[in-house]
């Protein structure tokens, strides 16, 4: 009696995940012992998908483990990694797992660059392994019929879970195998006969009748259940897997009712309540008969067929001569109830007992996009302090070079250099001058041009798989139902056009950094000279000896002293902002573990004040010192203006030295900014080149993915018949009909089949006269003559010598002439005679009569035919009855 029902494995394409996985990992982890771990995890995840998926699995426990284990890898990783189609893109290509394809078309499969559908397909095996597994135990067995009950409710929990999540984990159609309906009803099978291993143990166990037959008909109502919904299901039955396990259920649905009932008789025996016992062993032996004549050959219930029949005739035979108690009518008896002992096994991840997960110290993806967030706002921070200290140092330099100050105070002698002049002399040769600067202005095109290089080809790609994909969905229409590449691209296109605006703002810098060089070359250029040049080129004045004690002179050096001393602490400062770090993970995963989610921002905000908010206080003191002491420095000038003796040399000589400052200011200003634009354009030079590849894969993945659409979609043609269908005409349906030629060519025009029973629904028409005895016709009579009798005269139809005599037939209209069919049911050919006005194909040659002993027309006088040896006179075509 036990036939229980497995599931067959799907069947998977082999996949490299270690080349995709590695290119991630080198380009998201700096290198060091967490990244040569990562990469030795995905070797490692590639060998564990192969042992799960690419060899034969037995029907064990441990191929079973295997298939849980590289499950949960996959739910450990799905976090961790951004697998998606413009992204981290891997096409994994399954098989349906009932469709066998055929000669010359393969069977069903769908290919998605989807971890969820990877996840499904490998819980889908999780499921139909355990099914398998739990088939072959042995029942006799108790341990085996626990490990049998806790396989079946695991394969019941898995195909539940798939039902409730594949259309969610696929943005496509599935195939049917994994569709809502088809692993719905798997579910309800696996649980049906987990329930009947149940049943069986009660039974083994000889537990009480009354507990064995709930445990039965709760199992024959499961049946119940997946039988409706195979059979009402209208995409289940198109699989001949389906079609086999139908008379399963129907079967087993019966046979646990009968296990019920003759439990329930049993206990109805003990409560003395003869007639009800009899009446359920009543039922119970019309359900066993159902099982033996309708489905004995999926299964066998002779023995419970022989222990029903026992008690049954010991029942009768009592109440007939002691008892007497009345026998009621199934409709009568007492339901009988019903306790469910199983149930599916949630899927929840680990579902294996000897899990480790490969990359446990890899972050997930959400940690990874807040820690990125958080860096973000830590650069913005940063970057505000400095670059606030930065525009305060710069405010400085210019205040004091537009007053020509120190070098207005060291040259009290109006005719040397001043110390200040010479020293920034010094800083811009030790530099490179203006051949460092010209070879960096001179760098940066080229550098400009590689960017935008890469930029184009990588959005080429793009644009030349979106047309190509543009193309095939015009021309396939409905059947190109993969993401179109216009919405999938999106995010790359958004990507590059930021890219290209991050071009053109560098661009509109360069051309700024450019101006201020051309406008102050020509002073950087003195500043390169040595100091005998630079001297000269120096206009001299008149020595203002008096103004070297003077207390102005005093109080202006204090006075740049102190603003010296602000720019040293600002220095500090910003190397100080540059090293603060805090490793943001344990907060963002500890909230992650918490409240399943991160609000990055209020997290970050947080800790960004506490670690930033004393340097911002810091700054804004120096930045008010700063605003002070350039406001007494002002007015000190204008008294020590006023105070120097002024002429034409004077002015002139100031104006220059201004320009010089001025100038090695503009030289420091304008060479950071061009090493900061080449580290700029090389930085991001890396960036596109990653884009690029990023953009690379996922052409070449979409590439493969079509390469496998187009091949389905020319099996799905393959596999479409050729014409539309047509009905077959009803004479075709007797006994030795010949079918069409071809299923697709054109239906041929009905033929006249006689029939040789009697049609009681028309009247029998009178007998036809005996045939004519034909003379040959005079050479010289007209045409119109010879044919005239013939237009008066029937037909003669002369049967075969081997068919029956026909019945009458009801005259009914003629229609054009057909061939003569051999074989045809029912129809029986004439002797072919020459006939002048036969036309068409039907024109033939004349064939000489044989003359045989035939029988004659009903009703007519038995006489031979009195045709010779020569062509008879002409006659008309012969017009079939229809």
């Amino acid at each position: 009696m036990a036939t229980f029902i497995s599931v067959p494995l799907k069947k998977s394409s082999d996949v490299d995940l270690v080349k995709p996985l590695s290119k991630f990992i080198t380009a998201t982890y700096p290198a060091g012992e967490d990244q040569a771990e990562y990469l030795r995890a995905v070797e490692e995840l590639n060998k564990l998908r192969k042992n799960a998926l690419n060899r034969p699995l037995d029907k064990h426990e441990s191929s079973l483990e295997i298939l849980m284990r590289y499950y949960d890898q996959l739910s450990a990783i799905e976090p961790k990694f951004p697998f998606s189609e413009n992204q981290l893109c891997l096409t994994f290509t399954w098989k349906d797992a009932f469709d066998k394809g055929s000669l010359f078309v393969g069977s069903v499969k769908l290919a998605l660059a989807s971890l969820g559908y990877e996840k499904t397909c490998v819980l889908f095996n999780v499921a139909a392994l355990a099914s398998q597994i739990a088939s072959e135990q042995n029942l006799e067995n108790d341990e085996s019929l626990k490990a049998a009950a806790k396989l079946y409710q695991l394969a019941s929990g898995a195909f539940s879970h798939i039902k409730d999540t594949v259309l969610s984990a696929l943005n496509r159609e599935p195939t049917m195998d994994i569709a809502p309906d088809t692993v719905g009803t798997l579910s309800q099978i696996m649980l049906a006969q987990a329930q009947e291993v149940f049943f069986i143990k009660a039974t083994s166990d000889k537990m009480k009748d009354a507990i064995i037959a709930k445990l039965a008909n709760q199992a024959a109502d499961f049946y119940s259940d997946a039988f409706k919904q195979c059979q009402y299901k209208e995409n289940l039955p198109k699989y001949f897997y389906f079609q086999e396990v139908l008379p399963v259920l129907a079967a087993k649905h019966c046979i646990m009712q009968a296990n019920a009932e003759y439990h329930q008789s049993i206990l109805a025996k003990q409560q003395k309540k003869f007639g009800e016992e009899i009446g359920r062993l009543q039922h119970a032996s019309e359900l066993v008969k159902t099982v033996a004549t309708r489905y004995d050959e999926y299964v066998n219930v002779k023995d419970l067929s022989n222990k029903i029949a026992r008690a049954l005739t010991a029942g009768k035979k009592d109440n007939d001569f002691i008892y007497h108690d009345r026998v009621p009518e199934q409709k009568d008896l007492e339901q009988i109830g019903k306790a469910a002992l199983v149930k599916p096994t949630a899927i929840q991840a680990p579902i294996s007992q000897k899990f480790t997960d490969l990359f446990e110290k890899m972050v997930p993806m959400i940690v990874q996009q807040s820690l990125s967030a958080y860096n973000q706002r830590k650069a913005d921070n940063m970057n505000q302090l400095i670059g606030t200290m930065r525009e305060a140092t710069n405010l400085c330099n210019g205040v004091l070079a537009s007053l020509n100050l120190p070098a207005a105070l060291e040259d009290l002698s109006g005719d040397s250099v001043p110390q200040s002049i010479l020293e920034k002399s010094r800083s811009i040769i030790q530099q490179g001058g203006l051949q460092t600067i010209e070879q960096l202005i001179k760098d940066l095109p080229d550098l400009l041009q590689r960017n935008r290089e890469i930029l184009d080809e990588s959005l080429k790609m793009l644009d030349d798989e979106e047309s190509t994909d543009s193309d095939l969905r015009t021309k396939f229409s409905q059947r190109w139902s993969r993401t179109a590449s216009g919405e999938l691209y999106k995010p790359l296109r958004a990507e590059g056009t930021n890219y290209r605006n991050v071009l053109d703002k560098a661009v509109q810098a360069d051309q700024v950094v450019r101006e201020r060089y051309n406008a102050h070359c020509e002073m950087i250029a003195l500043l390169c000279k040595p100091e005998p040049e630079l001297s000269a080129a120096i206009p001299s004045a008149n020595p203002a000896m008096t103004l070297q004690g003077s207390e102005v002179v005093n109080v202006l050096r204090s006075q740049l002293a102190q603003l010296e001393q602000l720019k040293k602490e600002r220095e500090q400062l910003e190397s100080d902002i540059k090293s603060v770090q805090f490793d943001m993970t344990s907060k963002f995963l500890t909230a992650l573990a918490q409240d399943g989610a991160i609000d990055e921002e209020a997290l970050s905000v947080s800790e960004l004040n506490n670690m930033y908010g004393s340097y911002r206080q810091t700054v804004q003191q120096n930045l008010r010192t700063q605003e002070e002491l350039l406001s007494n420095v002002q007015t000190s000038h204008q008294e020590f203006s006023a105070l120097k003796q002024s002429n034409m040399e004077a002015n002139q000589r100031e104006e220059v030295l201004k320009k010089l400052a001025a100038a090695h200011d503009s030289y420091v200003e304008i060479s950071g900014n061009l090493r900061e634009g080449t580290k700029f354009y090389n930085d991001l030079t890396e960036i596109l080149l990653r884009f690029q590849n990023k953009c690379s894969d996922i052409v070449f993945a979409r590439k493969t993915e079509r390469d496998e659409l187009l091949k389905e979609l020319q099996q799905s043609i393959a596999r479409e018949p050729s014409a539309p269908s047509f009905t077959v005409p009803s004479y075709q349906a007797g006994p030795g009909a010949t079918p069409p030629a071809s299923a697709g060519g054109p239906t041929p025009a009905p033929r006249t089949v006689f029939q040789p029973q009697q049609q009681p629904s028309k009247p029998s028409p009178p007998a036809r006269p005996p045939p004519p005895n034909f003379s040959s016709p005079p050479a010289c009579a007209p045409p119109s003559a010879a044919a005239a009798p013939l237009q008066a005269a029937p037909v003669p139809v002369l049967p075969a010598a081997s068919a029956p005599a026909m019945a009458p037939q009801a005259p009914q209209a003629q229609g054009p002439p057909y061939p003569t069919y051999q074989g045809y049911p029912g129809y029986f050919p004439m002797p072919v005679a020459y006939n002048p006005y036969s036309y068409g194909q039907y024109n033939m040659p004349y064939m000489t009569y044989q003359p045989s002993a035939q029988p004659g027309y009903p009703g007519a006088t038995q006489q031979p035919y009195p045709y010779s040896q020569q062509p008879p006179q002409p006659q008309q075509p012969y017009f079939p009855q229809q």
